[in-house]
């Protein structure tokens, strides 16, 4: 059994930054694939940003340039450092964990979830 536990959320202006950490414990989650998922009112469920066990990183286009994904296989933690945060970027992130990388993507094969953590951008 996988658990994970997301931190880091708040609310912050336009322009400002936040990370977010995920904790995560069971077996096998050195090795799995990572994700930072978000869903904003209305929305979908979608990747925001991916790591692969062996460190490849995936980003959707409305992030490139201002998120970081990150992860410390030591600590189990998978962080996103996001920057330039905008109005669009308000939704609940969840981290999840999907065993195959090539998967990333489909929410639906998404194995794990976290309880996610609200990120408001509003002045």
């Amino acid at each position: 059994q996988v658990q994970l536990v997301e931190s880091g959320g708040g609310l912050v202006q336009p322009g400002g930054s936040l990370r977010l950490s995920c904790a995560a414990s069971g077996s096998s989650v050195g090795i799995s694939a990572m994700g930072w998922y978000r869903q904003g009112s209305g929305n979908q469920r979608e990747l925001v940003a991916g790591i692969s066990g062996g460190g490849n990183t995936d980003y959707t286009d409305p992030v490139k340039g201002r998120f970081t994904i990150s992860r410390d296989n030591a600590q189990n933690t998978v962080y996103l450092k996001m920057n330039s945060l905008k109005p669009e970027d308000t939704a609940v992130y969840y981290c999840g964990l999907v065993r195959f990388w090539l998967f990333r993507r489909q929410a639906n094969r998404v194995e794990y979830w976290g309880q996610g953590t609200q990120v408001t951008v509003s002045s």
